[in-house]
């Protein structure tokens, strides 16, 4: 008996130490690279900063138009519609120091609209954030699960009301749905 919850305290902490290291982020940029091969995407950030990482057959693609004839006939520099110079927002998790992407969405033609303005309020629970535009218009958008969970985490951090933000949506059925935003 001592030993089976010795085993089952070691599987326990195993199980906790890798999903600790299992941490969900986003990253938004420019596609630098991307390498079939390899299965990676290369990304820089607005500090200079480029980012690896590695793409699975799971990995969602939002904003490209994606065919296998538009894909095989853009070669190296696409990925199911996302090319050299895209600008990208990037979800990932982070097993020690390997980054995968788990959705790429694309931003501008073809892909998110984007809005910056100031929060006029924020409601994680509500999944709703509304924002002021620079002409004051109030456009409020429904948060999408994953935008609501980065409410008060490292991607949402700082955003609050009287934050300027962008947001980055798209519309359906006449609902406008904010997929990610960022404090600027």
């Amino acid at each position: 008996m001592k030993s089976l919850i010795t085993l089952l305290t070691a599987v326990l902490l195993i199980g906790t130490a890798f999903a600790a290291d299992d941490v969900a982020s986003a990253i938004h940029g420019t596609v630098e690279k991307i390498d079939n091969t390899s299965k990676t995407v290369a990304v820089k950030t607005a500090d200079g900063s480029v980012h690896t990482l590695h793409l699975a057959k799971s990995t969602t693609v939002h904003g490209a138009k994606a065919t296998a004839d538009a894909t095989a006939a853009a070669g190296k520099a696409s990925w199911h519609g996302i090319d050299t110079g895209s600008e990208v927002i990037v979800h990932y998790t982070k097993t020690g120091t390997e980054k995968s992407a788990v959705e790429i969405d694309r931003i501008g033609k073809g892909g998110f609209d984007v809005t910056k303005g100031t929060v006029e309020s924020i409601s994680r629970g509500g999944k709703s954030i509304a924002v002021k535009t620079s002409d004051g218009t109030i456009k409020t958008f429904h948060l999408t699960d994953r935008a609501a969970k980065y409410v008060g985490t490292e991607t949402g951090k700082g955003a609050e009301k009287g934050s300027q933000v962008t947001v980055y949506s798209t519309e359906t059925a006449g609902k406008k749905m904010a997929h990610f935003f960022e404090k600027i």
